[in-house]
């Protein structure tokens, strides 16, 4: 059945195999953001073995990201074209030689390959995407998409479960095990989920025509900080709490989660909110509220000794753990909601192109993920401030909220 342009989309059927689809998707997701996370936990352990310096590890953790912002549009053009089922079932079996890779290689261009091709994970998530937007219950899209966004609790996974592979196995053993999960998700949606009928008809020849345009360009600005910016953290706060609060791997894995876990359920809160409330009524609460907590946490230890008039009056600034921890956990719920009322407000707005704008957004949002590891350790050599890295995110923060305002004063 073709769907033209502009028209409101039919409601999927019911049955079991949709149903099977639209659980299976954040599955999946959740293995991909999983197998991301890789080298962000066990990476800790073997960067000295290399002998690896700050910039070279933060290349490797950057490489996945921007291999997948690299296919996220190619991969929602396949998707439409063939089919959602077939393009993620396709994106998770090239991944599967770079996690079988990892456990065998040796040298930092090996691993730099295996991340590369886990990139390639990125076209799961756009044709997940467009599933779940298009497969989903009309009336509650916006719970759907959150559920699926809620997919990256796969970072809560490997913070959970690699420490204690690498612990008592080994960490090469680590890759495998992801890849045994890859093969028998990409099973599961191979035997019991089904395509949406293709819609060639929406795809226009050539690439120029076939990218979005205008307001589309906007929120998909918008989504990529959020997208991007909590991808990026998730990256780096193992390591960023390991060597700033001087704690063990494996417990500076565990306090990340303070970061994941309420930034999955912000994206299911967000999602339901926005069912009745776009993204338009949210966007300065969530905005400010993730502004607040970057100012804090920009803030480096410090000590400022004033000269009084009757003495000297000395402050010691020193962010404790707790503190640091109770930021993220605000700044990972609000996060979470402005990516799931976001991509609400995007199917409300492209329902029958959500393959393509969902692509763009993800696309711009793995750009600026695999910028920001480059940017946090050149922020440290430079300037010699280990929370550079929450500095520049509240620059960018600053500017999205100033292309808002620019929005909105020019619509009202």
């Amino acid at each position: 059945m073709t769907v033209p342009l502009g028209a409101t989309l039919p409601a999927p059927a019911i049955g079991y195999r949709p149903l099977v689809t639209i659980l299976l998707s954040p599955l999946a997701f959740a293995l991909v953001f999983a197998c991301w996370t890789i080298f962000a936990v066990i990476g800790v352990e073997w960067r000295d073995t290399l002998g690896l310096d700050e910039m070279a590890f933060a290349g490797l953790l950057a490489l996945p990201m921007l291999s997948g912002a690299l296919v996220s549009l190619p991969a929602a053009r396949l998707a439409v074209r063939f089919g959602e089922r077939r393009v993620m079932i396709g994106c998770l079996w090239l991944m599967a030689p770079s996690l079988w890779w990892i456990g065998q290689a040796e040298a930092y261009r090996d691993f730099l390959l295996a991340g590369a091709g886990l990139g390639l994970g990125a076209g799961t998530l756009v044709a997940g995407l467009a599933r779940v937007a298009l497969g989903g219950p009309t009336r509650h899209v916006g719970l759907a998409l959150g559920l699926y966004g809620a997919g990256m609790l796969g970072a809560g996974l490997s913070y959970l479960l690699l420490p204690l592979v690498s612990q008592a196995y080994g960490w090469r053993l680590a890759p495998y095990l992801y890849l045994l999960l890859i093969l028998m998700v990409s099973l599961l949606l191979w035997l019991y989920a089904d395509d949406l009928p293709p819609r060639r008809s929406l795809v226009a020849p050539g690439l120029t025509n076939w990218l979005p345009r205008g307001a589309a360009w906007r929120l998909a600005f918008y989504y990529s900080f959020f997208f991007g910016a909590f991808v990026a953290l998730a990256l780096w706060l193992p390591g960023y709490l390991a060597a700033h609060y001087r704690l063990p791997l494996g417990s500076a894995a565990l306090w990340s989660l303070a970061f994941t876990i309420p930034g999955g359920a912000g994206q299911v809160l967000g999602g339901a909110l926005a069912d009745w409330r776009d993204f338009r009524s949210l966007r300065w609460w969530v905005g400010l509220a993730v502004l607040a907590c970057l100012f804090w946490l920009s803030y480096p230890d410090f000590s400022i000794r004033i000269e009084g008039l009757q003495g000297e009056v000395a402050f010691d600034f020193n962010m404790p753990l707790w503190g640091f921890i109770a930021l993220l956990s605000v700044m990972g719920l609000a996060m979470g909601i402005g990516k799931g009322s976001l991509m609400r407000l995007i199917y409300r707005e492209h329902p029958h192109d959500m393959a393509r704008v969902g692509g763009l957004a993800l696309a711009l949002g793995g750009l600026f993920a695999a910028v920001l590891p480059l940017l946090f350790v050149l922020g440290d050599i430079w300037i010699g401030i280990r929370t550079v890295g929450f500095m520049f995110l509240y620059a960018a923060l600053g500017v999205c909220l100033l292309v808002m305002l620019w929005e909105q004063l020019s619509t009202s």
